[in-house]
């Protein structure tokens, strides 16, 4: 039991990195969840990505890390309405385009300064054993602002997921809750950036999300569910990489990936696995917690 516990118990940076990381699940479980419902996978990867750019300005002016990340998330969603709207290219296409164009921006302004060779790897892969008591208290500010706003919102972000159409004739604009999605996924990266990087934020939002649908019909147990998974993979892949001195980071988002493989081998492959799309007869795979 030691072996479970010992770390925890006897390490002070093992307990903050357990609890940023279970804080970062529950994060990642209410827009993540949402984000597999609606195939929103390529998008959450693409702001996970590009808010590197602002990121390294503002390590290379000395402001706030976190403030560059969320500049750079609104520059990133910003640039994909506008192709959006001026342009007759797909939603892929515009998100494609930014997503290369603000990596590679990033990795241009890194590589002006010799000093940042150390600090892109804490970046893309994070520094979840570092984290102090100021940064769980945003992290717990903004899983708390998040799992509110997802849970007041989540009728409308659940016809998102099965139609456009469906939203708007329901009385929800679809072009302003989507904004507001895209808003907290770029919420959730700012947030998370630092303790599981850039990089491995994205596994967090949708490997535990993945594991949930596969396992249940109803979004608010989804919801839990992700979270819960999220968690046990914290803790999981802490272990570890404690004990065989692994990247504490990355052995957490490889262990939630785990745990996908597994529930899906339950269930017997992809039959089990939930879609928020409508079917032949027009109904929705996922059911709605009132």
């Amino acid at each position: 039991m030691n072996e479970l516990f010992g770390p925890f118990v006897d390490n002070e940076f093992m307990r903050h990195a357990l609890l940023a990381g279970v804080l970062v699940s529950i994060l990642c479980a209410c827009v993540g969840t949402f984000m597999v419902l609606r195939g929103l996978a390529f998008v959450g990867d693409a702001l996970a990505h590009g808010v590197l750019p602002g990121i390294a300005i503002a390590m290379l002016v000395g402001a706030p890390a976190f403030a560059g990340a969320a500049v750079g998330a609104l520059v990133m969603m910003g640039g994909v309405n506008v192709v959006q709207r001026r342009t007759r290219l797909s939603p892929d296409t515009a998100v494609g385009l930014l997503f290369v164009g603000m990596l590679a921006l990033g990795v241009i302004i890194t590589s002006r300064s010799a000093s940042f060779s150390g600090d892109i790897t804490h970046i893309l892969f994070g520094e979840i054993l570092s984290v102090d008591s100021v940064h769980l208290a945003w992290i717990g500010v903004t899983a708390f602002v998040v799992g509110v706003t997802t849970w007041a919102l989540r009728r409308p972000f659940l016809l998102l997921s099965i139609d456009n159409d469906l939203a708007d004739t329901s009385g929800f604009r679809s072009n302003r809750y989507n904004t507001v999605m895209m808003m907290l996924i770029g919420a959730v990266v700012v947030a998370s950036f630092q303790t599981v990087g850039t990089l491995l934020v994205f596994g967090m939002l949708v490997a535990p999300a993945a594991t949930a649908a596969l396992i249940t019909r109803r979004l608010g147990t989804m919801i839990l569910v992700a979270s819960v998974v999220g968690s046990i993979s914290t803790w999981v892949g802490l272990l570890v990489s404690y004990h065989a001195d692994l990247a504490a980071g990355a052995t957490v988002v490889v262990t939630a990936v785990c745990f996908f493989v597994v529930a899906l081998i339950v269930r017997g492959g992809t039959s089990g696995f939930v879609s928020a799309h409508p079917s032949h007869s027009g109904h929705a795979h996922v059911g709605h917690d009132h």
